[in-house]
C-alpha cells in the first residue's frame, strides 16, 4: 500500500464574526457561522472575502456532524500576481486526533494561472483550534 504525502499548500485563519442556529427537538439542527480572516502560506496569500459561511448539521441526539463551509480568498500566488480563490469545503466532525478538530475535502476555483493545477488536484482540509476562531490547513496530496 503506497502511504499518501501531503503538502500544506496555505492556512485560513478563519475569525468567527455571528451565527444563527435552528434547533429542532424532532430533528436535525443547523447552525450557520459567518466568518472572516487572513491566509498565510507557501503558495497564496491574502484574505477571507466577506461573505463566508460555514453550514453545520447537527444530528437529532449529537449524532452525524457535517459542515460545508463555502468562502472566497483574495490575495496573490506566490509568483506575486493578484488573484482568487473559490473554496467549497465539506467534512464530518467526529472523533478527534490530537488537536485536530475535523478533515474535510476542499474543491478549489481559482483564476491564478500559476495555482491552477488546484482546480483538479486531490486536496485535503484539517481545522484546528485558534483564538476567535479556527484554523483550516489546505494540503495537496501526492501519491
Amino acid at each position: 500500500m503506497t502511504k499518501l504525502e501531503m503538502e500544506e499548500l496555505f492556512t485560513v485563519h478563519v475569525k468567527i464574526e455571528n451565527s444563527i442556529e435552528l434547533k429542532s427537538a424532532e430533528g436535525d439542527s443547523v447552525v450557520m457561522i459567518m466568518f472572516t480572516g487572513h491566509v498565510t502560506g507557501t503558495c497564496f496569500e491574502g484574505f477571507v472575502r466577506e461573505g463566508g459561511v460555514d453550514t453545520q448539521i447537527i444530528g437529532k441526539a449529537g449524532g452525524r456532524h457535517s459542515l460545508s463551509a463555502r468562502y472566497m480568498l483574495q490575495g496573490q500566488d506566490y509568483t506575486g500576481q493578484a488573484c482568487e480563490i473559490y473554496i467549497e469545503n465539506n467534512g464530518y466532525i467526529g472523533e478527534v486526533k490530537g488537536d485536530m478538530l475535523f478533515r474535510t475535502s476542499p474543491r478549489i476555483i481559482t483564476n491564478s494561472q500559476a495555482l491552477s493545477y488546484l482546480n483538479v488536484d486531490a486536496l485535503i482540509g484539517e481545522g484546528y483550534p485558534a483564538e476567535g476562531g479556527v484554523d483550516i490547513k489546505i494540503f495537496n496530496v501526492k501519491s
